[in-house]
């Protein structure tokens, strides 16, 4: 595996050594999948699921070279045509060599959708794009899933924002999913989603499609002790170390949310004459925030008053376990309940606050933090 500059990554897998813990939960996952389990995955954006999926699958791989598996993020997607055209592109051509036969058994299985093969400049792999006909996409995604099943290998593919499928306009999208699922003996799935409601409901309600399809995980934070012997063993080739008090510091100014934690170390890992206390934390974190200015002004620009008024409300509380509670309200000059209670589910629904045990907060941390200075 090769060094690279800073171990602390904000994006990408890049080996198990730049990863930190997760030991507890790559086990449970390896032992669901391998144990014929789907697994529904929940956990806020940003906490680090995709690189738990990714990480999971990098050790699954290491250990069975004959295993495949895919990696589908359908968050961009707005119909049921681009998440198929989007399975096409990761699955189809690189379940197989790219060998002449292979392409031909690929292009002889799906002859009538005149699969266009054609492979990617950076990594060489062969990807798929297939003509789907309209109102032909559920079939489509069974033929996909169909060559799969024929193929001489175990699968395991992970949907990421599976809840993007309640959005399509297609009637009985989670049944028809279920109905293909189900028969698939040699590939089995993670459903992963940052919208626990949406999800608890898709997969715990009895009256929907994938009640008890899966094993369900709701992934939680690292823990700080562990994140910090993390920190400190990449640290020690600076000849430096962060305290566990500073560390303390930095993991709650962020909520211990895994993608801001590793900013604030990539950019403290750049800085490497610098001694790591509280105060220096703040400037990088100060420094991070103002680099995103610009992007918070037109979010907060894109909400209506009330709405603006209430996510400011909560940046500075931190965290708010009431928010339609009159002490609230009045404190912040929020008016009528019921608008209060419109605004905090348009906010919800958007992803600008999260609701966790504890009450309600600002997703995007450096947002929040740059509400409070407002």
């Amino acid at each position: 595996m090769k060094t690279i500059n800073n171990p602390f990554i904000t994006y990408g897998y890049k080996g198990s050594r730049y990863f930190c813990d997760r030991e507890n939960e790559s086990r449970q996952l390896i032992e669901a999948l391998q144990n014929e389990r789907n697994v529904t995955l929940i956990a806020p954006r940003r906490v680090g699921k995709t690189g738990l999926i990714k990480h999971v699958f990098d050790q699954i791989e290491r250990q069975d070279k004959h295993a495949k598996c895919f990696y589908i993020d359908i968050f961009a997607t707005k119909n049921l045509e681009q998440m198929v055209q989007l399975m096409a592109r990761n699955i189809l051509g690189r379940l197989d060599t790219t060998s002449q036969s292979a392409l031909k058994r690929l292009q002889a299985f799906f002859g009538s959708l005149r699969p266009t093969v054609s492979f990617d400049q950076l990594t060489g792999l062969p990807t798929v794009s297939l003509d789907i006909r309209p109102n032909e996409e559920a079939q489509t995604l069974k033929r996909i899933f169909d060559y799969m099943q024929q193929s001489n290998h175990r699968c395991y593919v992970a949907i990421d924002e599976f809840q993007q499928i309640l959005s399509y306009n297609h009637q009985g999208i989670e049944a028809t999913l279920r109905s293909y699922i189900q028969f698939l003996p040699n590939v089995y799935f993670i459903f992963a989603g940052s919208m626990q409601h949406l999800m608890e409901e898709m997969f715990t309600s009895a009256n929907r499609p994938f009640f008890q399809s899966s094993q369900i995980m709701l992934l939680r934070n690292v823990p700080a002790e562990k994140y910090l012997s993390f920190a400190n063993r990449f640290l020690k080739a600076q000849k430096r170390t962060v305290s566990k008090a500073d560390f303390d510091y930095l993991y709650h100014k962020v909520d211990g949310i895994t993608w801001y934690v590793q900013a604030i170390l990539n950019r403290a890992y750049q800085y490497q004459e610098t001694a790591i206390s509280a105060d220096f934390i703040d400037k990088i974190i100060y420094e991070l925030v103002n680099e995103q200015e610009s992007v918070y002004e037109n979010y907060y620009a894109s909400l209506t008053e009330i709405q603006a008024k209430l996510i400011a409300a909560v940046a500075k509380e931190d965290i708010v376990a009431a928010p339609l509670a009159h002490e609230f309200i009045a404190k912040y000059g929020l008016k009528a309940t019921s608008s209060v209670r419109t605004a905090l589910n348009a906010l919800i629904d958007r992803q600008f606050i999260y609701r966790k045990p504890e009450g309600f907060m600002v997703y995007d941390r450096f947002f929040g933090l740059w509400l409070a200075r407002l």
